[in-house]
């Protein structure tokens, strides 16, 4: 599956980089030809268009790389250090281009449009926007954020192309000329494109917050595992757009024995790998039957607090005389130690004869 999708990969980025090098290569003819600025920068654009899908095709190659000593979990995250190479390469010719721009602002020269240049830009708006859907359709369904920020990007220089077309027209049918101007607004829009693709290839390295519908499809194939009451402590690690491990936590019966508990994480293992691609640590907490109306209790009591998301692992210990649970917080909650005494005092007052004990988890996922 992973060759195939590494196949498939490359061929929309090599039909990308054909079509981009065609606007290029058009775009500058005419943009020398009239001797505008703006046209000739629409026609850089398209150049790291193709240099950006170049470098998702080595990026694609390198992290389909099978997994070795030195990096067990494989090679993923490559797509990630490729994606900031562009970025890298977009910044550059935004501000490159930017500052051509500002010059022939203040050393305007006009532009020679023709009727032929306005027909070349026009239908490089049009191949541009089919691009832009293609690439983005692809992306989407190979789950290549390389691909998906490329299709985004082709659809919106088809708007800065459009803006160029129109300052042509303006050119060619008053004689105004904006070439400069529309440089710079070019040029901005350039820049700004590099900014958010260093910033979300940077947030992927860092790590980001697990996809909510993934996780809520996660948690709902292992909750349809017979036995299992709830889960909770879903956690995902990517390493790579195809390549993920996490951990969770089930409660489940008490009456449960060791030879059932392997056999029902087991499964969920089995059933979450098979379906998301994803391995999963699976840990078991055992819920005290005979207290259920206890731990309702204390969940009723817990939730009432801001900022408590939810109450489990409930565990009763009735020869220690000890309660323990885990408490869900969000990122609100800053004085943690307040807040685990706040919870620990409301389950005392009910429960006054248990030692209370609380952990508190993080929202990591949805």
């Amino acid at each position: 599956m992973a060759d195939q999708r590494s196949k498939k990969i490359t061929q929309t980025s090599l039909v990308g980089i054909g079509a981009n090098v065609l606007l290029a290569g058009s775009k500058a003819l005419v943009g020398l030809i009239a001797g505008s600025i703006a046209v000739v920068l629409d026609a850089v654009n398209n150049l790291t268009d193709a240099l950006s899908s170049i470098i998702t095709i080595l990026g694609v190659k390198l992290a389909s790389r099978k997994p070795d000593k030195r990096h067990p979990f494989g090679y993923g995250r490559v797509e990630y250090f490729s994606a900031i190479l562009v970025a890298a390469i977009v910044l550059s010719a935004g501000v490159t281009s930017l500052i051509e721009s500002v010059k022939k602002i203040f050393v305007p020269e006009t532009p020679d449009f023709s009727a032929v240049t306005l027909i070349v830009l026009g239908l490089a708006v049009f191949v541009k926007l089919i691009l832009g859907r293609y690439v983005k359709a692809q992306g989407k369904k190979l789950n290549s954020d390389a691909l998906v920020a490329s299709g985004s990007d082709a659809s919106f220089d088809a708007i800065l192309s459009a803006a160029t077309l129109l300052g042509a027209a303006i050119t060619l049918f008053t004689g105004v000329v904006l070439d400069g101007y529309l440089g710079v607004a070019i040029s901005v829009f350039i820049c700004k494109a590099g900014v958010e693709m260093l910033l979300e290839s940077a947030s992927n390295i860092l790590g980001n917050r697990a996809d909510s519908e993934t996780t809520k499809a996660i948690r709902e194939a292992v909750e349809a595992q017979e036995g299992v009451l709830g889960a909770y402590d879903l956690i995902l690690h990517n390493y790579g757009p195809q390549s993920a491990i996490g951990s969770i936590h089930v409660e489940v019966p008490d009456t449960m024995n060791a030879k059932e508990l392997h056999t029902l994480t087991r499964k969920i293992q089995v059933a979450v790998l098979e379906r998301f691609a994803v391995f999963l640590t699976v840990g078991v907490y055992a819920v005290d039957m005979a207290h259920l109306s206890d731990r309702n209790t204390i969940k009723e009591l817990v939730l009432q607090i801001p900022g408590a998301k939810g109450v489990h692992g409930v565990f009763f210990d009735d020869a220690q005389k000890t309660i323990s649970f885990d408490v869900l917080t969000d990122f609100t909650v800053r004085d943690r130690a307040a807040f685990c005494r706040e919870v620990a005092d409301k389950a005392s007052a009910v429960l006054p004869d248990y030692q209370i004990t609380v952990n508190l988890d993080s929202d990591y996922s949805d």
